[in-house]
């Protein structure tokens, strides 16, 4: 098939801005995605309409078929969001999260130690970013109710914790995706130093807003920052006058899904199979990746392994035997075949919408490919701005851009894309750089969004009126985005990592010296 070439035309940025542009406008993700990858087919085959069919008809056939067979990366991870979404339910319906709340209450002795309590299970429960806001809301809110935490400070350490952990685990819905994104650029662009697992592996240290956004969570929750409207919320709920809006509209998302918990659960029934679904799925991972290095000749290294493993059917694997665990916990405690067949359809089809947004971000991906947007903005970039200011200007623009859809996976799919190619069309060696600014500021702008998914029911999970949780996060949002900002900004100059994350460091302990003594000055709290 012949395309027009749009590599030195302004034109090859319309699908991208208009995808955009009418996020900003509509506020409908897949609408605007589809637009974008309509109009860029058109261009692509100079406005023939047989054409035009033809190439989309390909480009849809290419998410399930890939050289004469099913496309086993992308297919794997939709089965893996499947099975992902109806673990959830079932641990819902097992009643494990309620054992799990009744067991902490009795154990933690503090204020302090609700909130940490409920920072280490979100960095704990890092599968998705669904369950970690509904999951560790519903276990945590008990807990933090008892020691007066208030429910915006609980939201907060939700929205906190389950993006950015997400975002940098390999095995979760996330790392899936991304990886598969990852692999497609490297191969564009013919880079071979890595495998797809091995770059992710190596942007992890880079992605800097995630990993500035967790320890800030764990620096508020140990010594008591509360700044901006949080310390109102904080000394509302403090002297037992209120712990957040429980009457927002919001209501808890199972009871939405019309799963009713059982009363049977225990502890071991939320966490037994979320530990299966980990353990099984990096088993998988050292496995694969072992007969990889065995069919090569090579000898066996965990590093080794995890560079040559299949990750699709790691995590294809380890929802499998996440899922038999759930259903056995189910089945022990004698509930109905039919309760448990309803609930796990009713988990799988709450990924629909997710797994909708996937295929459109990945056609769209496409489409910029074939528009060689990136290449165009490099011939931009090249003689007006320094090579080494675009890692930070990348994680601003992904951060305007996940901000104005609400969605970090709409962002991925098209932000990504241009990233490779711009660092393929200036310097090679910013790939991973570039990339991982993409993931961080996608990741800050979603945080920052009242029309996020995660936002929403990051709010939902701590019955916290949405818009207080909206307006309470941004002063620490914005203080990790400062912190990555300045990292990006050391990086693209000294292309040195620890130099990068020294001068965050730097930068975070500025901050939350800041942030102290603002937490601690007089001031109208109610």
């Amino acid at each position: 098939m012949n395309l027009v070439d749009f590599s030195s035309s302004s034109l090859s940025l319309l699908p991208a801005v208009l995808a955009l542009g009418l996020a900003i406008v509509t506020r409908r993700v897949l609408l605007s995605l589809g637009l974008g990858i309509f109009s860029g087919a058109f261009l692509l085959n100079d406005f023939s309409i047989p054409s035009t069919a033809s190439y989309l008809a390909n480009l849809i056939k290419g998410l399930f078929i890939s050289d004469g067979g099913v496309n086993s990366w992308n297919m794997s991870i939709v089965v893996f969001l499947l099975l992902l979404g109806a673990i959830t339910a079932l641990l819902t319906l097992s009643g494990g999260t309620r054992a799990f709340a009744e067991w902490a209450q009795s154990r933690v002795k503090s204020k302090r130690g609700a909130k940490l309590l409920a920072a280490f299970l979100g960095v704990f429960i890092f599968v998705d970013d669904y369950f970690n806001s509904l999951a560790v809301g519903a276990i945590s809110r008990p807990v933090t109710d008892r020691f007066h935490v208030s429910r915006a400070k609980l939201a907060y350490i939700l929205d906190s914790t389950a993006a950015p952990m997400c975002v940098i685990m390999p095995a979760s819905s996330w790392g899936a995706y991304i990886i598969t994104v990852i692999g497609g650029i490297l191969v564009s662009h013919g880079v071979t130093d890595y495998s797809p697992l091995s770059a992710f592996a190596h942007m992890i240290p880079m992605n800097f807003y995630a990993i500035f956004a967790l320890l800030l969570v764990f620096a508020v929750a140990w010594f008591q920052m509360d700044v901006g409207p949080m310390r109102r919320f904080e000394y509302q709920a403090s002297t037992g006058s209120r712990l957040g809006d429980e009457d927002s509209g919001h209501e808890p998302i199972d009871d939405e899904l019309g799963i009713e918990e059982s009363e049977k659960g225990r502890v071991s029934d939320l966490v037994v199979p979320i530990i299966v679904l980990i353990v099984a799925t990096m088993s998988w991972m050292v496995y694969s990746g072992s007969q990889a290095l065995e069919a090569d000749g090579k000898s066996f290294s965990v590093l080794g392994a995890f560079e040559n493993t299949d990750v699709g059917m790691s995590l294809l694997y380890g929802g499998a035997m996440g899922l038999l665990s759930a259903l056995i916990t189910v089945a022990k405690q004698g509930l109905a075949v039919s309760d448990i067949a309803r609930t796990t359809w009713i988990g799988a089809k709450s990924m629909f919408g997710a797994i909708l947004i996937l295929f459109f971000a990945w056609s769209i991906g496409s489409v910029i490919g074939d528009m060689a947007t990136g290449k165009f903005l490099s011939t931009l970039i090249q003689g007006n701005l320094p090579v080494q200011l675009l890692p930070v200007l990348l994680f601003l623009l992904s951060a305007a851009m996940a901000f104005s859809t609400g969605t970090s996976w709409g962002t991925f799919g098209i932000m990504l894309p241009i990233a490779g190619d711009l660092a393929g069309a200036t310097d090679i060696a910013l790939m991973l750089p570039m990339l991982s600014a993409v993931l961080a500021g996608a990741v800050f702008g979603d945080h920052c969004s009242p029309i996020s998914d995660t936002t929403i029911l990051s709010s939902t999970g701590a019955r916290c009126g949405h818009i207080d949780h909206v307006a309470t996060q941004l002063p620490y949002a914005l203080a990790g985005a400062l912190i990555a900002a300045v990292s990006y900004l050391v990086l693209g100059f000294t292309d040195s990592l620890s130099i990068s994350l020294l001068a965050g460091m730097c930068v975070f302990v500025l901050v939350c010296a800041l942030f102290g003594w603002m937490s601690r000055r007089p001031g109208k709290l109610a």
